[in-house]
């Protein structure tokens, strides 16, 4: 219980960071801890495949593209600027709104302190496929098509029309 009370401090103060920081890159390392910090929740629920592809896929493969494009942008510091003065305070009273409304959820289902076992075969591979491409199937080929349609989208938008040359 006392490592499940350490890790969730630090996933909230990373979070906090994360958004607090001014320096892109500083937000982008806190990110980073962020994630890795799931995934030690993940280990800790007994889902070591789930906790090892959070690790290669979000704090891996899109941090690494999170940070070549803040370097190459060239943006590492964000200037002040007082166009929408009305952001922050609304920013505030929602975040108000939701930390007592989770609360109130919390504090309405009788769920604090009672914490269930996971089964045996959370996270494994073997449930993640079959329930996959069983009952997720329809949003699985979904987002698989959507994906496709952004990538192809994407060659679009960067291929060069070059009329009258032959490729």
């Amino acid at each position: 219980m006392t490592v499940f009370i350490i890790l969730a401090l630090v996933a909230i103060i990373t979070a906090l960071g994360m958004l607090i920081s001014r320096n892109a890159v500083y937000s982008a390392l806190f990110l980073v801890l962020n994630f890795a910090t799931v995934a030690v929740f993940y280990l800790l629920l007994g889902a070591p495949f789930i906790a090892i592809t959070q690790v290669t896929v979000y704090a891996g493969a899109i941090m690494v593209l999170f940070l070549f494009v803040i370097m190459l942008l060239g943006t590492d510091e964000l200037e002040d600027t007082d166009n929408l003065t009305w952001q922050r305070p609304l920013a505030i009273g929602l975040a108000v709104v939701l930390v007592v409304e989770g609360i109130y959820l919390m504090l309405s289902q009788n769920t604090l302190g009672f914490i269930t076992t996971p089964s045996e075969d959370l996270g494994s591979p073997q449930a993640i496929g079959d329930m996959l491409f069983s009952k997720y199937l329809l949003p699985f080929e979904a987002t698989s098509i959507l994906l496709l349609v952004a990538m192809v989208g994407a060659i679009v938008l960067t291929v060069k029309n070059k009329k009258g040359e032959q490729s």
